[in-house]
């Protein structure tokens, strides 16, 4: 975002149209990042955070929530399952019904887990 920034006339002055228009939607998540850092809230709430991202900005947007939010309580909200991988606990829903509550690890455990199957779908190594 800085070398973004720094191309604008007004550089951190610059205007955020409606609905970030003037940003890519990877941009767009990351500055509502940059805005959470700035804030050190003590929870912080993603809803498909990085669901129209390209994968190097996926990347970089974990990495930042790992560092910067380690104290914070972290409810994410995912369908790509690498980004729930490294959580304290996972919560698996369907249709606003509970099936699996537990540390990744665990849920794993359980070859006839709800959570162990979508790993498999995914294709991701268990």
């Amino acid at each position: 975002m800085k070398n973004l920034v720094s191309g604008f006339p007004a550089g951190l002055s610059n205007k955020v149209l409606d609905g970030g228009a003037n940003f890519s939607v990877g941009q767009r998540q990351l500055l509502c990042l940059a805005r959470a850092v700035g804030r050190m809230n003590k929870i912080l709430i993603l809803d498909e955070a990085t669901a129209n991202i390209d994968p190097r900005t996926d990347e970089l947007i974990q990495k930042t929530i790992r560092s910067k939010f380690r104290e914070c309580t972290v409810l994410t909200i995912a369908h790509r399952l690498n980004t729930v991988m490294d959580s304290d606990r996972i919560l698996v829903m369907s249709d606003g019904c509970v099936f699996e509550f537990d540390e990744p690890r665990r849920l794993l455990e359980n070859t006839n887990g709800v959570f162990y199957r979508l790993v498999k779908q995914a294709g991701s190594d268990i």
